[in-house]
This record gives structure tokens, sequence and C-alpha cells, in this order.
């Protein structure tokens, strides 16, 4: 063996010894990072944060040592280098909060690095296993699963794709098409919108694991405007009939299974525009919404007439009181819609991830 040689095997030797000390801490904050995300409640985040414990002091050391990786590895060191990063401002921004130096709002700044983490570590789901089992349904991690997803070829007209979808960009759409799809049968569609002030590129990452697992295609569009068009001239509606024909278009979607749902203001614009009798969703999906009972009233019989509607929302929503979502219940249950209702105890005003699957099967995915 050469010098070259020997040196070029000392640098794999140290890019493998450093993947396996890094990746498990860095999956480990991103999974506590979500854990915040979904039982985040201001009232309680100091009891939050102690519960989650300090996964970022066991990822930052192995971030530093991301310098010594050779340049041959660039393709896997920048990204896990971004990711880490990532991960390691939404802590420290949680914990400017908890020390009493930041404001509650910020919590939801710091949050958002977990979507911008979890963008930059995907792309690695192709060569690195664990990775590729991280972004499954822990009820699909076996061996077995795992194995058959990495035999299979990915067809070029899967992935994640953005158009038109920077964050400083508004009326754009993330899109997520999965890494097995085929033009030879029709795929459920999930339109995912986000909560006010949010954006479709962040929100997107709140159903990929889901769809991934499940073979869904989802997008993930951007408002025209700060939030959603609930007052006012509704410029979001024809957009969101423009992007869904786009994907129509390029991909062969299942017309009887096309699901759309949203988080907050985006729920409550699911409400607005789903009913809407021009537009062809087959079922709807409004998550911690507002709800007013003119919607009901104002919608078109025939459209609400045994249209499927789960309303999903938890007993401790600060923003929008649980009240509404039983007032929105009752309001569409007499109007005729097939509604189903879940009210959860544990939730507060966030995006509770784990109703995917089952809104995934109640569409019959």
């Amino acid at each position: 063996m050469t010098g070259q040689d020997r040196e070029s095997s000392m640098s794999d030797e140290a890019v493998i010894d450093g993947i396996v000390a890094l990746l498990p801490p860095l999956l480990h904050s991103l999974e506590a990072l979500a854990y915040v995300s979904r039982y985040l409640h201001p009232p309680e985040f100091g009891e939050l944060m102690q519960l989650v414990g300090h996964p970022d002091e066991a990822l930052r050391p192995q971030v530093d040592q991301l310098t010594r990786w050779s340049d041959t590895a660039v393709h896997l060191r920048d990204p896990l280098r971004v990711a880490s990063e990532h991960a390691l401002a939404a802590f420290d921004g949680l914990r400017t909060v908890e020390s009493g130096r930041g404001e509650l709002l910020q919590l939801f700044g710091a949050l958002r690095h977990l979507p911008q983490a979890l963008e930059a570590l995907y792309p690695l789901t192709a060569v690195l296993p664990p990775i590729a089992t991280f972004f499954l349904d822990p009820d699909l991690r076996s061996d077995a699963v795992l194995e058959a997803r990495l035999a299979r070829p990915k067809h070029p007209d899967s992935g994640v794709f953005h158009h038109a979808n920077e964050l400083g960009e508004r009326g754009g759409f993330s899109l997520y098409v999965p890494e097995d799809y085929t033009p030879e049968r029709n795929w459920p569609l999930v339109m995912a919108l986000h909560g006010g002030a949010g954006h479709g590129r962040l929100f997107l990452w709140s159903w990929l694991r889901d769809a991934r697992s499940r073979g869904a295609i989802v997008v993930a569009p951007t408002a025209l405007g700060r939030t959603w068009a609930l007052m006012g001239d509704d410029v979001d509606t024809p957009n969101l009939s423009r992007i869904l024909a786009q994907i129509a278009g390029a991909w062969h979607i299942d017309a009887s299974r096309l699901l759309l749902t949203g988080f907050s203001d985006g729920g409550t614009f699911c409400y607005l525009s789903g009913l809407d009798s021009e537009l062809p969703f087959t079922h709807l999906a409004p998550v911690s919404a507002s709800f007013h009972p003119l919607i009901a009233g104002m919608a078109d019989a025939s459209r609400m007439r045994a249209l499927p509607i789960q309303v999903v929302h938890g007993v401790h929503d600060w923003m929008f009181p649980v009240e509404l979502a039983r007032q929105a219940r009752d309001g569409l249950f007499a109007a005729g819609a097939d509604v189903s209702y879940r009210e959860i105890a544990d939730l507060s005003h966030s995006y509770p991830r784990e109703i995917n699957a089952e809104l995934l099967s109640w569409m019959g995915v």
C-alpha cells in the first residue's frame, strides 16, 4: 500500500467514525425538537424543556469534528453540517427563552430550524441507512422494510421539489413524490396548508415521513399573502387550483383520494376553500382551526352533502378555543357533511403529526 493509499484509507476511516459518532446525537436532537414542537404549550414550556433534556450537548462537539473530514466526503459532510447547525440553532433559541432572556414568540422562530434541518438531511436517505430509517414511520422500521426500500430504483420524477418557493417567496409550492412512484397507477394526494405567517417549504416536513411511509404525494403551497385570504378577495383558491392542475398534469393523481388539510389559519382556509364546489377535493381535514357558523351556511348544499370532513382540535388550544371546533362539528353535520371529530386531550396550538397516518387511512391509503 502506497503512502497515498494509506492516507486515503485513514481519511475514509475518519469519515466512517465521524458518521457513527454524529448521527445518534443528531437524530436524537431532531426527535427532541419534534417532541417540543408537538407538545409545546407556553404555560408548561419549562417542564417540557426539562423533559427533553440536553441532546444538543452531545451533538455540538461532533459538529466541530466535521472540519477534519476529507474533502472527498463533502457530499456527506455538508448536509450533515447544515442539518446539525440548524438543530443547534433551534436549541439555542429555545434555551434563550427558557432562561428568561427571550419572548415566548421566539419559540416559534426557533422551531423553524427543525424543518430546515430535515430538508438538509433528507437527500442522505439514499446513502445512509440510519437516515433512511429516520424518515420512516416507527412502525415500519424493520430491516426487511428498509432493505426493500433501498433496493428499489428511484423514479426520476420522485423526491422533493420546490416551485418558486424559497423562504422569501410567496405563492409557490413544495412537493414530495414517493421514490417508488410509478405512472402505472394513480396516487393519492394531500394538499397541506401552513399556519399563519408560515411557509409551505417548511410545512411540507410535517407530512413527508408519513407520505413516504404509506405512499402518497404531498404538496405544501405557500399563501400569496402573509397568511391565507381569510378576508377580502380570495386570491389563494385560484392559486391552489392552478397548483393542483399543474401537479395532475405531471404526475398520475387519484381523483378519488384528494385530501385538503391545514393547520391554524391553513385549517380555517381549508374550510373556506375546500367547501368551494369548484375544487375537486374529496376529503377535508382542518386542524386547530377557527370556524364561524356562516361558513357551513354559505357552502353549496350539494357540495356539502356526505362530504367527508374530519375536524381535529386540541383541548388546550390557546389561540382558537376548542368550542370553535365543536361548533364546526355541529354546524357541518347539520349541513349534511359526513363529519368525523377528534379532540386531542394533550394538544395545545401545535400540529399533531401523529394524525397523518390516521388521515391517510381514513382516505383509503
